[in-house]
């Protein structure tokens, strides 16, 4: 039980909310960062001596309290620390600390964490980038290396991040429901950027930004314990599982992409499905509907289909339309070509999406999409251009690969691509 590798665990789980009570203690990212980084510095050197406290996170609360208490004073030239027998003998605090930490001022402190990360001052790529650092941990190697960005230049923004928070009068209390209701959708966006950001990788990207897909899946977990009722909670992590789910599939030895109809099921992630369509399922039975589940409710679709064909896309068509409602994106509509392809003919979805070219001239996928559905009416040199276009706007060499591998069997079949 104190083996390297479950004090790791268990540090990494109890981040969120020692990080948080510590933020509230101190009032500052930094001094609570550092406060709790000195912690886990005497967890690895006591727990695998003394054994493993009770409640990991009461200890390193306690611990980090009193490390950032006595930095305070030394820059103060007051008195040090006590001994360090005092504060490994924590039976007595520890327990005390454990009944302090229930639930509501668990959920709070957490929220007003996640909050201060989603600082509306903040641009969305400071937003992640802090959540990231302070919130999950994770080294700024790691996350410049995620969004292919050297670690210096990532240091600065998170450093300007924590600058931004610092100078403006960002508020310390338990958040009230008004502000809880408001900043949640910030939240949630969050999360699924750093799921996105990982799960758009191709080629010999992929392998190095999984992770950032599993702590998005872990922040949602963590949302979804402070929120347990909300069905767009449910959906979001449901929508994250189904698609995780699919990660084993999409792409080859090469590191190329394969399509969605292409991919072997059975390499997909079976329990990851369960999951998903269970909370998906939930979710819809509150009768609240919100772009997350409409999208998760996508997912499942597809990953309840034993094979393609057995797709129930008259179903995806609805599902679309009501997203197109809920939120009205020409991404959306391109998504929902698809499905109008299946049921009704590539010139229908062509006239469909025929009117987004202003809009999306410059996406990859557009072009792609028009292409597949010229050369399935026959129109081959409209379809080349569009596939030529697809590839000069291509976001990597895998995407490009993909246009160029496909584009043979596109010419022979007239098959048109689905998102993968």
């Amino acid at each position: 039980m104190t083996d390297i590798a479950w004090i790791d665990k268990a540090l990494t789980a109890a981040r969120p909310q020692a990080m948080a009570a510590l933020l509230r203690y101190f009032r500052d990212l930094d001094t609570a960062e550092e406060a709790f980084q000195e912690a886990c510095l005497r967890a690895l050197k006591n727990w695998p001596k003394n054994g493993p406290p009770r409640d990991p996170a009461a200890w390193l609360i306690f611990v980090g309290r009193n490390s950032g208490i006595d930095t305070i004073r030394k820059k103060s030239r007051l008195t040090e620390l006590p001994p360090e027998d005092r504060i490994s003998d924590l039976e007595d605090h520890e327990a005390g600390m454990a009944e302090r930490l229930d639930n509501a001022d668990y959920r709070d402190d957490v929220l007003r964490l996640l909050f201060i990360c989603c600082h509306p001052d903040l641009p969305s790529t400071q937003q992640t980038a802090l959540a990231l650092r302070v919130v999950s941990g994770l080294s700024v190697k790691q996350i410049a290396r995620a969004f292919l960005v050297n670690e210096r230049a990532m240091e600065q923004r998170i450093t300007r991040a924590k600058g931004r928070v610092g100078s403006s009068n960002v508020s310390f209390e338990t958040p009230g429901p008004a502000e809880r209701a408001e900043r949640f959708a910030v939240v949630a966006a969050m999360v699924y950027l750093v799921f996105n950001e990982g799960y758009s990788a191709t080629g010999e990207d992929c392998t190095s930004r999984i992770p950032l897909c599993e702590e998005a899946i872990r922040l949602a977990r963590l949302l979804l314990r402070l929120f347990p009722t909300e069905p767009e909670m449910m959906g979001l992590l449901a929508l994250m599982l189904l698609q995780h789910s699919r990660m084993p599939s999409r792409f080859d030895a090469e590191g190329q992409i394969i399509l969605l109809e292409d991919q072997d099921r059975s390499l997909w992630n079976r329990p990851m499905i369960n999951e998903g369509l269970a909370l998906i399922d939930k979710a819809m039975r509150r009768a609240e509907p919100g772009p997350y589940q409409v999208q998760a409710a996508i997912a499942a679709l597809h990953a309840r289909a034993p094979t393609p064909s057995d797709t129930d896309w008259k179903g995806i068509d609805q599902l679309y339309a009501t997203l197109e409602v809920m939120q009205p994106s020409p991404v959306i509509t391109l998504n929902r070509s698809v499905a109008i392809s299946k049921l009704s003919g590539a010139a229908d979805a062509l006239a469909m999406i025929e009117p987004l070219a202003p809009k999306l001239g410059n996406y990859f996928n557009f072009h792609g999409v028009r292409g597949a559905y010229l050369m399935q009416l026959g129109r081959r040199g409209e379809a080349r251009e569009a596939f030529d276009m697809a590839i000069a706007r291509a976001n990597s060499a895998a995407e490009a690969a993909h246009i160029r591998i496909h584009l043979d069997r596109l010419m022979q079949e007239g098959a048109a691509p689905a998102k993968n």
